[in-house]
């Protein structure tokens, strides 16, 4: 009898060790969605699907982008679209519900959370109030609500249609949401349908609407619609008159106390909302949703793997960095309410400004097939609305903040040689970017300033945006270039790259700042530069200010949008040059003055690691043969900028962008997008393997690395002497294994051969 008891106490053991251990293996439970969460992070928290269309979360108040605030603001209502990682005004926040208990006579169930539990695809709240428990998790096009009501009190729940993230009480206000209509119908006791029709937000975008289908697994016993601040007893129905309408349903105090609802949300009709549900979710099991999406998500980040040894902090870093980065773009695919073709649709792009640099790449290194959908879906717009987004949202092309950067997305996938798109349509796409004015909505699509900028070789002065939108159009113009070449397009070539030196005609070389000579300086459009600059509106005093190299010119001269750099200065934009870095260094005064410049713009705090145009500047030291300088860079900026808390990230993370930097880089590599090549670096992690789509494996192996032991000694690829501090993305897509020997103190590895030349 002893034996037995110990057999099965050791069996206990050995499957209690065994579920340990698998449970270890789930890489998302590595994900942490509240890194980034509170400061500027501005990531969306709530459970997400892969790219998913519905993204369900609570919204504390109509303020933040993403919805969510941190205790102890308080709760509105729980939406089920949303954005991460947004600067601007938000936009989304639609069909929000709220559980409540008590009587149906007031639109404001306002609570305060007790507590709040957050993982990958799960969110759950205590409300202090009434003790309401309320989990989150998610399908593609599915919300799965499961509500706990304290026992004995009755079930009552606010379906509200006329909430949107971002209102303002001024009509029209700039970048913010602006109601356009709702409607709602109770349409059996256990089912409820309508919309919410909004324009407006962050890309002063056209109207979208919204229409759900929400189910319920009890039948409503009572129930009151409202509209335009009335309540309605024994109406079912409030149809669209341009007002506000809501329902408030109680489910009685009888039964249990567990309710479950299920939304399906579509940018169709109801009744594809209702397809949607009976589809994507037609049990009534939470468990098993919560399950898929975990099983989904596992599926994508166990393309990387890093080595078991990796710490704890660093598996958190990484894993999130992925999965932020694989949260949006939106694929709404089945789900267009503006044409009809079976192609991929995708919406979302927030903007392709910010993610072109790593959250573009690190998809095509880790989904490619899903990439080659997103660009696909890029050149439909194209086709259907005349431009290729740099932003898009709603269903609405907008905003541009510098250039046409969709064309470095396209060139990326060329020159990576990713399958399935018509790379003659992109080009035409592109080059209708760089030839064709848009006409007045040079904010919403297109190149603001092109006919001066193919005039002039440059954007002048009093255009907005001028100085980035020039250097920007300069880079696009070389990645026209590059697809033109590909496709045995000579002439085109030639006229696009000589274009892509046009950043050089803004190069004031004679103008001194902190030690450094030669920048991107504002010129107006008779080829005068501007030392004094006029700002106001006055047509008598003409005030002006002295526009330098360090100067931030909004909001105190000039509008957000109205500046000659967006969102930066001329000693962070005379540094992003990514096509022709070679020739940077030349106008900077050599090799030395250039590592000087660097050496002051990262020891001055002249750097902002938030500022996209700034991603590359810390690897700028691989093109005069000091990579090792580039390594002490990043690990100084990861070091003193990112980490596990919520507020883990240095920037708004723009879609990824943030966070797909970060995983980059403790990869050991860099992209310069657009280009076939990765920049190589100090990994923070010893070994990394990568499963690409192909069937193929490419591993990156530190050797003896540690905090002492920070600088690569040697390389070997495939087991031959690797001597350059970059590597060509065939090489990686090939499938191989990159060893990186590391040592105390630098060495000449990677500092003869430098990265391709323009």
């Amino acid at each position: 009898m002893k034996i037995y008891t110990k057999a099965i106490f050791f069996l206990g053991i050995t499957i209690c060790c065994t579920h340990q251990i698998n449970a270890q293996k789930q890489l998302y439970n590595y994900v942490d969605p509240m890194i980034g969460s509170e400061g500027v992070g501005r990531v969306f928290i709530g459970p997400s699907c892969p790219y998913g269309m519905v993204k369900p979360s609570p919204d504390c108040t109509s303020s933040p982008n993403s919805g969510w605030l941190p205790m102890p603001k308080e709760v509105t209502g729980f939406s089920q679209v949303h954005v991460s990682g947004t600067g601007g005004g938000p936009k989304y926040g639609n069909i929000q519900i709220m559980p409540f208990s008590g009587a149906l006579d007031k639109m404001d169930q306002t609570s305060f959370r007790a507590e709040e539990n957050v993982k990958l695809g799960y969110y759950e709240t205590v409300f202090k109030e009434n003790n309401i428990k309320t989990e989150i998790t998610t399908g593609e096009k599915v919300s799965f609500y499961r509500f706990t009501y304290p026992k004995n009190t009755s079930k009552e729940l606010k379906i509200d249609p006329g909430f949107f993230l971002g209102e303002e009480k001024i009509p029209d206000a700039r970048e913010a949401q602006q109601f356009v209509g709702s409607q709602i119908e109770i349409v059996s006791d256990t089912e409820v349908r309508g919309y919410s029709r909004i324009r407006g937000g962050w890309n002063n975008g056209r109207a979208y609407t919204v229409y759900f289908w929400a189910v319920f697994d009890q039948p409503i016993a009572k129930y009151v619609t409202f509209k335009d601040g009335k309540f309605y007893n024994n109406q079912k129905a409030q149809f669209d008159s341009g007002k506000k309408t809501a329902a408030l349903l109680s489910f009685g105090n009888t039964g249990k106390e567990e309710l479950n609802v299920k939304i399906g949300i579509s940018f169709l009709s109801e009744l594809k909302a209702k397809n949607n549900i009976e589809i994507e979710i037609p049990h009534w099991d939470f468990n098993t949703v919560l399950s898929t999406l975990e099983n989904k998500w596992e599926n994508l980040l166990s393309r990387i793997k890093v080595s078991e040894d990796t710490s704890e902090d660093y598996k958190k870093m990484f894993y999130t960095g992925l999965y932020h980065t694989m949260i949006m773009p939106v694929d709404r695919t089945g789900e267009n309410p503006l044409w009809t073709n079976d192609e991929p649709y995708y919406d979302d792009f927030y903007t392709i400004w910010d993610t072109f640099r790593t959250s573009s790449p690190l998809i095509t290194l880790i989904d490619s097939k899903r990439k080659v959908d997103i660009i696909n879906a890029m050149l439909n717009i194209y086709k259907r609305e005349g431009y290729l987004p740099e932003g898009r949202s709603g269903n609405d092309n907008g905003r541009t903040q510098g250039g046409s950067n969709a064309e470095v997305v396209l060139a990326d996938a060329f020159v990576k040689n990713l399958k399935g798109i018509d790379y003659e349509l992109a080009l035409q796409a592109m080059l209708k970017d760089a030839t064709v004015p848009p006409g007045g909505n040079e904010e919403k699509e297109g190149r603001g300033g092109l006919m001066d900028y193919l005039k002039l070789g440059y954007v002048p002065y009093g255009t907005d945006r001028a100085g980035n939108r020039t250097i920007d159009y300069a880079y696009n113009d070389y990645n026209i270039a590059i697809v033109a070449k590909g496709l045995g397009k000579m002439d085109l070539y030639n006229q696009y790259i000589k274009q892509a030196d046009n950043w050089q005609n803004l190069w004031r070389s004679d103008y001194e700042n902190n030690g450094a000579k030669g920048f991107i300086m504002p010129k107006d459009k008779d080829g005068n530069w501007l030392d004094d600059v006029v700002f106001g509106e006055s047509k008598i005093q003409k005030p002006t200010f002295k526009y330098t190299p360090v100067i931030i010119e909004s909001p105190w001269y000039v509008c957000h949008w109205c500046v000659f750099f967006y969102e930066g200065n001329s000693w962070e934009y005379s540094l992003s040059i990514p096509h022709d870095v070679p020739e940077l260094i030349r106008k900077s005064g050599g090799e030395k003055a250039f590592e000087d410049r660097l050496n002051t713009f990262f020891n001055s705090d002249l750097y902002n690691v938030a500022n996209e145009p700034s991603f590359l500047t810390p690897c700028l030291y691989h093109w005069i043969g000091k990579p090792y300088l580039s390594s002490d860079r990043i690990r100084t900026i990861i070091k003193n900028n990112f980490n596990t808390s919520r507020e883990g990230l240095p920037g708004n993370d723009d879609s990824g962008a943030m966070s797909s930097w970060l995983a980059f880089h403790m990869m050991g590599l860099y992209p310069n997008a657009g280009q076939p090549y990765y920049l190589i670096n100090t990994p923070l992690i010893k070994e990394t393997i990568m499963q690409l789509e192909n069937g193929k494996k490419f591993k990156i192996s530190a050797k003896k690395m540690s905090d002492k032991n920070k600088y690569i000694k040697a390389a070997f690829l495939n087991g031959k002497a690797y001597n350059k501090a970059w590597i060509l993305h065939d090489d990686i897509n090939n499938g191989g294994e990159l060893v990186l020997e590391m040592d105390s103190k630098p060495s000449a590895w990677g500092t003869t051969i430098f990265p391709p030349k323009k």
